[in-house]
């Protein structure tokens, strides 16, 4: 197997999903702007949308691939009466909390955006609008372990792909709703919760060929999976602990005005690289690092943990200078039409500048807990992550009034950064992560680089300045052609210098 063409392979499906992403949220930007009405729905689509991050991206892999690994390592029977145990009782207990989250709404709205209770209107659309929009939850989240099947076979494009299916609907309700003059917000809720059904049948299909489900209801659970559920918690708030940080600051950003909407959508912009920097190849490395522990192969164990870090860095540290440098413009190329004003677009293009900070530790964080979770230990992870999460808390509440919704970033960034340094420190000290001289020469390889890029990048805006203001309708053109030719450069620059050659990321 080889680390960089599986993450290449995943990172492909995974771009696709995010630009059409991007698509989606410029007509959000265009019809709603950012709204009472964008706002209701982006708590709406947050709660369950945060659930099928946490669960698709990798965190539901992070307890289910280690586990059902050592049962496929049995026999293929013992893998499948496992994974039956496993769905059966993960459906039974996701129904009930889709029972329980649409009967107790107002309270969870409350919880998740306490700011909105002041307006009787925006408070009652975003209980409307969670109702619609909870059901996806089920759904998305049944999802994610047949993506889990697939990435134990270390089959990754279908996986990936999976979530392109939510854009397209998406689009293509907000199309609808234009033309046929539809209740925007409405139609896009339940397009939310059709699109999940639809993954569903989508990953069911292709996964038939290496597991068909069986429900099976039984009193007593079994060791095993007794055990897989004990992980899961802890492995859903640790693996995901930059969608919780985002959660977080939701709540505290809903007593702004629009704050909650320009999160959004600087959310939107950087999640693109992480889902390729951190996403793809924590996804990927979890499969081959779990089944090299198993076996004891140690050589393998520790190539594919330096070789996941360098690769994480090789993408995550242009990406950092890349949206710090260019944050205004990026936002504006992206944005900058209709209901979205120019003031709509500096007040985000700030929260992403500051999120631009912490893209690197937003990325290891997700590779560096794998080194755990393959270890079949989530409990370590887990406290990392309270500490990750009370400290963005303490930053975030302090100086929320005196500074505004643009700490939330910031302490996300500081936070994250904190939880990586924890992670190696913890590492060393477990002797879990043995770094080798080569990456330390190689980061250094890609910092060169990155600084070469940022030169470029720098006058490549001046230059294009006056095709890259507002009033511009084509200013995306522009936009991406300055970060295509700047990443041309990044990356004939790392081949050059030995760091970008696939033979280097074979895992054998």
């Amino acid at each position: 197997m080889n680390l960089l063409s599986s993450a290449s392979v995943f990172s492909f499906y995974t771009l696709i999903s995010r630009l059409l992403g991007y698509v989606r949220d410029i007509l959000i930007a265009v019809t709603l702007g950012a709204s009472i009405y964008a706002d209701a729905f982006f708590i709406a689509f947050r709660l369950p949308n945060t659930f099928r991050r946490l669960f698709a991206e990798g965190t539901f892999n992070a307890a289910f691939i280690p586990s059902y690994t050592a049962e496929k390592i049995k026999g293929n029977k013992e893998g499948k009466a496992f994974a039956d145990e496993v769905i059966t009782l993960l459906t039974i207990i996701l129904l009930l909390i889709v029972l329980i989250v649409e009967i107790f709404t107002p309270y969870l709205v409350y919880l998740i955006a306490p700011g909105f209770f002041d307006s009787d209107e925006k408070f009652n659309l975003a209980v409307e609008l969670t109702r619609v929009t909870f059901p996806f939850l089920l759904f998305i989240s049944l999802s994610s372990f047949f993506s889990g099947i697939l990435n134990s076979n270390n089959k990754f494009a279908a996986a990936a792909a999976a979530p392109i299916v939510l854009n397209v609907v998406l689009i293509f309700s907000l199309l609808t709703s234009y033309f046929f003059n539809f209740n925007y917000v409405l139609n896009l809720s339940y397009a939310v919760t059709f699109s999940g059904i639809l993954q569903l049948i989508f990953l069911v299909f292709v996964t038939k060929k290496y597991y068909r489900p069986s429900i099976i209801f039984k009193f007593k659970i079994s060791k095993k999976v007794n055990f897989f559920f004990k992980k899961l918690l802890p492995s859903i708030f640790s693996s995901g602990i930059t969608q919780i940080n985002i959660l977080v600051g939701t709540i505290i950003a809903s007593f702004e005005s629009s704050a909650v909407s320009y999160l959004y959508y600087a959310d939107r912009v950087y999640q693109i690289n992480l889902a390729i920097a951190g996403i793809a190849i924590g996804t990927v490395s979890l499969p081959v690092l779990t089944k090299a522990l198993k076996k004891k192969n140690f050589l393998s164990v520790i190539k594919i943990q330096n070789k996941s870090i360098e690769l994480s860095l090789l993408l995550s540290i242009p990406a950092s200078l890349g949206l710090i440098l260019g944050s205004h413009q990026i936002v504006n190329a992206l944005f900058g039409y209709g209901s979205f004003s120019e003031e709509n677009i500096f007040m985000t293009a700030q929260a992403l500048k500051y999120f631009g900070y912490g893209i690197p530790a937003f990325a290891l964080i997700k590779v560096l807990s794998n080194f755990f979770f393959a270890r079949d230990n989530t409990q370590t992870p887990f406290f990392i992550s309270c500490l990750v999460v009370l400290l963005n808390i303490m930053i975030s509440v302090t100086l929320f009034k005196e500074v505004g919704f643009i700490i939330i970033p910031i302490a996300t960034s500081i936070s994250t950064w904190f939880g990586v340094f924890t992670y190696f420190i913890l590492l060393k000290k477990y002797k879990s992560l043995i770094i080798k001289a080569y990456l330390i020469k190689n980061v250094l390889k890609i910092i060169i680089s990155t600084i070469f890029m940022s030169v470029i990048l720098f006058y490549g805006l001046d230059y294009f300045s006056d095709s890259l203001v507002y009033n511009n309708k084509i200013k995306a053109i522009y936009l991406v052609f300055i970060i295509s030719f700047v990443a041309t450069i990044y990356l004939i620059s790392c081949y050059l210098l030995g760091v970008l050659k696939i033979k280097n990321f074979k895992i054998n």
